[in-house]
């Protein structure tokens, strides 16, 4: 088995991001949901991710509940930032020392743990000073409610600003063939820096799969993909085009086009650890399938050619929303 190093633990090559369990991508199946994480550990996912905002915490109550029992599995990554305001009912940013204290408590009992593993910082509060944030989150490691802390959606800058306060054990950030912002600085900045990157929606939010062929009629009303530009219908029909050229590559190369996505991030350096998110079982035992496809030299240039910043269609986010350290009550969520 692959395994990869995140701080003090090793763990297998590729993660369950666990989102869409509850959040984000439809109405949530909570039977599916529980099967799939048992599945997941039954197969060898052992690196699970969740986080405040998910399902506003109903996300952590699912894993608590679940896996309570099987805590000694599994290595926890959660993240506190980010999350539902009680006023207002929307999302809020908000790293203040006291805030990030008071969401990791909650964090641990809705886990139903006494630790979380990797515990991130959701999103930079600009208006919170850095060093008020991660120290914050230092001192809950030297109080042992979390043994590893991380940051999610930041710059390099940020990134080396953060890890001189307190050191980090990982980075969060999107990172696929179409989401490709990470190779400028941050990807460098984390191999230089001995710090894991973890690339969250690394199919693409399931473009590369093939199982999304026609947003308008495939995704439900709240999707949040519905509001993003790449999914929208002039965007996402160029896309696909791209699309008929990437499944060809996946049929040469002897794997499903998900696992060649996922196969293509582990070529891409040791420190890296895709979490594909899924609620479904067979998708959850094809992802992690991608464990066992290598990749020529020859595939790997012609992906990086193929589907890249330059000939995708549409943009990560609509304008206003752009950039990796900002959020809006309807963007951002990992």
């Amino acid at each position: 088995m692959l395994t990869r190093k995140v701080g003090p633990f090793e763990v297998n090559a590729i993660g369950l991001g666990c989102m869409s369990m509850s959040h984000a991508y439809g109405t949530p199946d909570l039977d599916e949901a529980e099967k799939t994480l048992h599945k997941a550990l039954d197969i060898g996912y052992n690196f699970l991710d969740t986080a405040a905002l998910y399902g506003f915490g109903k996300n952590e109550e699912l894993i608590g509940r679940v896996l309570k029992d099987r805590r000694n599995e599994f290595v926890l990554a959660s993240k506190c930032g980010l999350f539902k305001d009680a006023d207002t009912g929307k999302r809020r940013i908000d790293a203040r020392p006291e805030i990030v204290r008071k969401t990791c408590e909650d964090a641990l009992t809705r886990l139903q743990t006494d630790v979380i593993d990797l515990y991130y910082l959701h999103r930079w509060d600009q208006h919170v000073p850095i060093e008020d944030s991660v120290g914050e989150m230092g001192r809950l490691v030297e109080e042992g409610k979390v043994r590893t802390i991380g940051m999610s959606e930041v710059s390099a800058d940020t990134l080396r600003k953060a890890h001189e306060v307190y050191p980090l054990t990982a980075l969060q950030t999107e990172y696929s063939l179409w989401s490709r912002n990470a190779e400028i600085a941050v990807l460098d900045a984390c191999r230089e820096l001995g710090i894991a990157f973890v690339a969250f929606s690394p199919l693409a939010r399931q473009f590369l799969t093939g199982k999304l062929t026609d947003p308008e009629s495939q995704l439900e009303e709240g999707d949040i993909r519905r509001n993003m530009p790449r999914f929208h219908k002039e965007n996402y029909s160029r896309n696909m085009e791209l699309y008929e050229q990437y499944d060809d590559v996946s049929t040469r190369a002897g794997c499903t086009p998900a696992q060649l996505a996922l196969a293509w991030l582990l070529a891409k350096g040791e420190h890296i650890i895709p979490i594909p998110g899924t609620r479904h079982v067979a998708w959850a035992e094809e992802n992690f399938g991608a464990l066992e496809v290598s990749l020529s030299p020859e595939i790997i240039e012609e992906l990086d050619n193929l589907i890249n910043q330059e000939t995708v269609s549409g943009n990560r986010y609509p304008d206003g929303v752009q950039g990796v350290e900002i959020d809006t009550e309807d963007f951002g969520a990992a």
